[in-house]
């Protein structure tokens, strides 16, 4: 898990793609989480299935209610459309960098 100090230092960080690297190499050194690629980017796995990943200069997640809600209402947050042709991915939330420290 991240520590609170970890957390601050990730929010300080202004490079969106270092904070995923530090994020992707707790987790894995310390759960069963592995790394892959879903759409062409980097994601974090659990037992085989994504629920993680790094687009542009955000992290996607796949939540489940009432995480998913909290997500959305963060400023700047959307619902996940790795295609970019309005078809979101309704479990996955895109959380824009400003919000690492949560």
């Amino acid at each position: 898990m991240i520590k609170e100090n970890e957390r601050e230092e990730l929010a300080m960080s202004t490079d969106p793609r270092a904070m995923y690297d530090e994020v992707t190499a707790e987790l894995m050194a310390t759960s069963p989480t592995t790394s892959g690629k879903m759409f062409g980017m980097p994601c974090l796995k659990n037992n085989g299935k994504a629920f993680a990943g790094y687009y542009q200069t955000a992290m996607v997640f796949k939540l489940t209610a009432p995480e998913h809600t909290e997500a959305l209402a963060l400023p700047g947050a959307q619902l996940f459309d790795p295609s970019g042709r309005g078809r979101p991915m309704k479990e996955w939330v895109e959380v824009p960098v400003e919000h690492a420290a949560r």
